[in-house]
């Protein structure tokens, strides 16, 4: 039986499978060995990274309580430190106003530093020009010129610096090859789509072999699928060439997809310095578990404290999460716990956090379901499943079970 789809409010006629209980994405907590479970330290086990993490012993660049300010007041960027490694590709995300471009900009030597030293290869920078800090720039509007064809917009930045026009044809060649452009020499800008054009940047960015290259959001202006499409495409050259790379982005997944560490920005300070699946998967902050992916969250007060597992009383009930930090009981706490962790209509007993629920909305979105529940005094309360056979009847109005591991949630401290 196929899906049957309403607007939303209308509920969604999920089909009939093999039985309850199979929305099951985390781990019972009553199995005597949970399969995702680390035995020595009893935190989630992580993912393995396909490729090493660059050393942290070879520091590219070095912010020292760097800050930013425009009128003497307002600090954009405040008493920032942060080591960016050689090799690494960086993500500096946040909201508008986070600072995060700022940052950039500073980097660059477009904008002077406030307060603090910023050094590239051990050297302070504050009274080095930009063209001298070796540096390679791709902007969001790709500041191509558009009265030179793409190959001598590749050759302005070598024509600049002295090199030779036979040394120069070999770099302008080898950098289209890289962003598998060959042959486009003699087109305009103007003749090139904007992925294209995209590439075009990215090459001139890395043609003189620049020790460094920084990006502010360059995919902003491309639609979604390109956009997608050119992540996959940087990371590729990254990886290839091996440069050392900070990307500004507000794009959570853009982050996600490019970045070996995503630096997590708001009102000037970071928040949180990690890998992607940590930043996702074990968030620091309150701040970072709301700004990176989706997540539910729960106030209340601890009432327990168990090793890492933390109790803390929302409403009426009772919830179990892994700690992060220091609690006390009666400290006040918020529970985070990812739409996609929810198991929906669970056999009972199989976690140690299980709820009756009130379905109020359904909403399709292709590859799954997000639904709203009413639980435990929260009245938005999401679960996401997989839109797959075997989840029953479920339509809005309908009294269900949710349930969810307390290693899958996290308790944070509130700010």
């Amino acid at each position: 039986m196929g899906f049957f789809a309403t607007m939303p409010g209308k509920g969604v006629r999920l089909p009939l499978g093999l039985g309850r209980g199979t929305n099951r994405p985390s781990r019972p907590d009553k199995k005597s060995e949970p399969p995702s479970i680390d035995a020595a330290s009893q935190e989630p086990r992580m993912l393995k990274r396909q490729t090493p993490l660059p050393s942290k012993d070879d520091v590219h660049v070095r912010f020292a309580g760097v800050s930013k300010t425009f009128d003497g007041t307002s600090k954009i960027v405040d008493d920032l430190d942060l080591d960016i490694y050689r090799t690494e590709f960086l993500t500096l995300l946040g909201p508008s106003g986070s600072g995060k471009t700022t940052c950039l900009m500073m980097l660059a030597g477009f904008e002077p530093t406030s307060g603090g030293s910023i050094f590239i290869n051990g050297e302070e920078v504050y009274n080095k020009p930009p063209h001298k800090r070796n540096i390679g720039m791709v902007f969001q509007n790709y500041a191509l010129f558009p009265n030179m064809t793409v190959g001598k917009n590749l050759a302005f930045p070598l024509e600049v610096r002295g090199v030779d026009t036979t040394e120069r044809s070999q770099r302008v060649a080898r950098a289209l090859d890289l962003v598998q452009l060959e042959g486009f020499e003699d087109r305009r800008p103007s003749q090139l789509s904007g992925g294209q054009q995209q590439r075009i940047a990215i090459a001139r960015a890395l043609v003189f072999e620049p020790d460094l290259v920084l990006m502010d959001e360059p995919l902003g202006a491309l639609d979604r699928t390109l956009r997608e499409e050119m992540q996959y495409e940087i990371r590729r050259i990254q990886r290839n060439v091996g440069v050392t790379m900070v990307y500004v982005t507000h794009d959570q997944q853009e982050a996600m997809v490019l970045s070996d560490r995503v630096a997590v920005f708001n009102e000037g300070r970071i928040q949180q310095v990690s890998d992607p699946e940590t930043l996702y998967e074990q968030p620091d902050a309150p701040f970072v578990s709301e700004f990176i992916g989706e997540n539910n969250h729960l106030p209340g007060l601890v009432s327990e404290v168990s090793d890492r597992v933390v109790s803390v009383i929302v409403g009426n009930a009772r919830v179990k999460a892994f700690g992060v930090g220091e609690f006390r009981v009666g400290d006040a706490s918020t529970v985070a716990i990812r739409p996609e962790r929810v198991a929906l209509s669970p056999e009972p007993g199989l976690y140690s956090n299980e709820f009756e629920a009130v379905v109020n909305d359904i909403v399709f979105l292709g590859d799954h379901l997000r639904i709203s529940v009413r639980v435990i005094g929260q009245d938005d309360f999401v679960v996401k499943i997989s839109n797959i056979l075997g989840h029953g009847l479920v339509l809005p109005g309908d009294r269900v079970t949710i349930g969810w591991s307390a290693l899958d949630c996290r308790a944070l401290a509130l700010e």
